[in-house]
């Protein structure tokens, strides 16, 4: 769609035409428009209902995931038949009931080096609905490097952060130069999110996406806003371009884009273990089991055969119930508050110990008796 049809058109955007700001002119460069939406989850789902809603013209969505029944307490767009379905075919086919007069790009793929550039530069302005590090760097380069803006969402439990990166302006990079070290941040799998902060934060990613495209109010260039949704707050930081930015400082030195890796995760003194060899290890070892330092909210769906549940807020306080002839594999819900708690153990003089790699998760993805949810 790049034009407005005609008087069904009319009166389906009558409402913006009201809009002085917006108006005949502004609807029609909302048509013509063409936005990437990259991730179709928690924060891409509100994004895409309202980009489409308002009319833009062609929306591309990329994301290689299908639906799993953890995403409908927050992603809206989906419903319990859809599960096990690929995302971006649902979503497709929800856009173009809620508007035919949208053109829908579906790619069924995962976002790397060797695709962002190519996607990038077919749209007008990128919208970052992604959940990991590494995919936000390079949504960050592919865009700079094609001088297009990125508008980035990220959100956790009750807290949510948008910005928009575009050239003149900071970048992603100028902001985290760096990533955390694998581990050390939980995402929302490890610490969960509010529902309906996933729609509060991506409706404001839409905001900021409809503004660029009609070249209206003041952008969040230079600017991180941070929502708080349990204190109903929100509040925002500035920020500048870093002068040394590998991206785009005085002496940059990244002239394409990469795949980003975490840092590397710091080493820990004990032995690590699969999930898929933790059966026959405990068959064997007599004396090992599991120490489960799950919170009891997180553990809400039952525990390993066998374990000793020991929070990690306790753990200072209940080690010395710890028998050292005892060998413990030490778990949690995915492996980053584990390697805390077991590294604190072998601190306080426990030897005994393994941890899980990839957490409870893991075990629960290999074993149908056992859900961590």
């Amino acid at each position: 769609m790049t034009t407005l049809a005609g008087r069904r058109d009319l009166r389906r955007y009558s409402r913006h035409l009201l809009i002085p700001e917006v108006g005949l002119a502004g609807q029609e460069k909302l048509a013509r428009a063409r936005a990437l939406v990259i991730g179709a989850g928690g924060l891409g789902v509100p994004v895409l209902q309202y980009l489409a809603a308002a009319g833009v013209g062609r929306i591309g969505i990329v994301d290689d995931d299908t639906v799993d029944i953890t995403n409908l307490q927050r992603q809206v767009i989906y419903a319990t038949s859809d599960v096990g379905r690929r995302k971006v075919d649902v979503v497709a086919e929800r856009i173009a009931a809620l508007n035919a007069g949208v053109a829908v790009d579906a790619y069924p793929l995962r976002l790397d080096a060797s695709n962002a550039r190519d996607l990038v530069r077919a749209y007008d302005l990128v919208i970052d609905a992604t959940d990991t590090f590494g995919a936000r760097y390079l949504i960050n380069d592919a865009a700079r490097l094609e001088g297009k803006p990125d508008i980035y969402g990220s959100i956790f439990r009750f807290d949510g952060q948008v910005s928009v990166f575009a050239s003149g302006g900071p970048c992603y990079r100028c902001l985290f130069p760096e990533p955390p070290p694998e581990g050390s941040v939980p995402s929302c799998a490890e610490g969960g999110v509010l529902g309906v902060l996933a729609g509060i934060v991506g409706t404001w990613q839409a905001n900021e996406a409809l503004k660029l495209v009609l070249g209206i109010g003041e952008p969040l260039v230079g600017r991180l806003l941070l929502v708080d949704a349990l204190g109903a707050r929100v509040r925002e930081i500035s920020f500048e371009s870093d002068p040394h930015c590998a991206l785009h400082g005085a002496h940059a030195t990244i002239v394409d884009v990469a795949e980003v890796a975490p840092s590397e995760p710091h080493s820990l003194a004990v032995p690590e273990i699969d999930a898929v060899e933790l059966d026959a290890f405990l068959a064997a070892s007599a004396d090992a089991i599991v120490l489960d330092v799950r919170e009891p909210h997180e553990a809400v769906l039952g525990a390993p055969t066998g374990s000793l549940a020991m929070p990690i807020s306790q753990l200072e306080a209940r080690m010395h119930e710890l028998d050292a002839t005892k060998t413990y594999v030490v778990a949690c819900r995915i492996g980053t508050n584990s390697r805390w708690a077991v590294a604190r153990l072998h601190d306080a003089g426990l030897r005994r110990l393994r941890h899980l790699r990839g957490g409870l998760l893991a075990y629960a993805a290999i074993d149908a008796s056992f859900d961590a949810f």
